[in-house]
């Protein structure tokens, strides 16, 4: 019998065993383009999401947690590594490009991690898992765009490999309230949803009882 225990799904934070994860917060899809053509998800990502965001990332930092980025980033040129869905919908962001940095309001740190994917849930198309294993962490916090795509089918496999994922619900958005609310109601049986201030409190909480 394996002696690998997780915590409980509504158990506190230990910021010791966790990922605070960001979620394609890159220029390629949060700019001044994306307020004329996507208004609902760009005022949410504005005023909510991004500010919560950057309020775990550095919670996370403060506490010990680790803060691990990905981005849509073609590792070839031509886009021919991507997968399936991401041929056929058109997303193909070069490597190394502007559309693939982060945003600065949320930018990585020195020794942060940035993981390109070329899918929707990055465990399909980076190391993350092992990664996570090879640092001792079992839970992840997972944040950025879209609620109802990239959070959605990540939330889902991470549960299914066996971590305890989290979903800050308002450190996430999409391109309406109704998707949005309906993606929560989708995946809530797969993870523990709070709103960020819950989070951020835990995460204080456990920095301060490890100092």
């Amino acid at each position: 019998m394996s002696r690998f225990v997780l915590p409980e799904r509504n158990a506190p934070l230990d910021p010791a065993a966790t990922a605070i994860l960001v979620i394609d917060v890159q220029n390629g899809i949060f700019n001044p383009e994306a307020e004329k053509t996507r208004p609902y998800f760009f005022r949410t990502a504005r005023d909510m999401a991004i500010p919560n965001m950057q309020r775990l990332v550095q919670a996370g930092r403060a506490g010990g947690a680790e803060v691990i980025y990905t981005v849509i980033e073609s590792l070839t040129r031509d886009g021919r590594d991507r997968g399936w869905d991401y041929k056929q919908t058109g997303f193909h962001i070069l490597p190394g490009s502007h559309e693939a940095r982060v945003i600065d309001e949320v930018a990585p740190g020195e020794d942060e991690l940035v993981l390109p994917k070329t899918s929707s849930s990055l465990f399909n198309s980076t190391i993350f898992e092992y990664l996570l294993r090879n640092m001792g962490l079992d839970t992840v916090v997972v944040t950025g765009f879209l609620t109802d795509q990239c959070i959605d089918h990540t939330v889902r496999d991470g549960s299914d490999r066996g971590l305890r994922m989290v979903c800050p619900v308002d450190a996430c958005t999409t391109d309406s309230e109704e998707r949005h609310l309906a993606a929560l109601n989708a995946f809530k049986g797969y993870c523990r949803q709070a709103r960020s201030e819950e989070l951020l409190a835990e995460l204080e909480h456990g920095a301060n009882r490890t100092a």
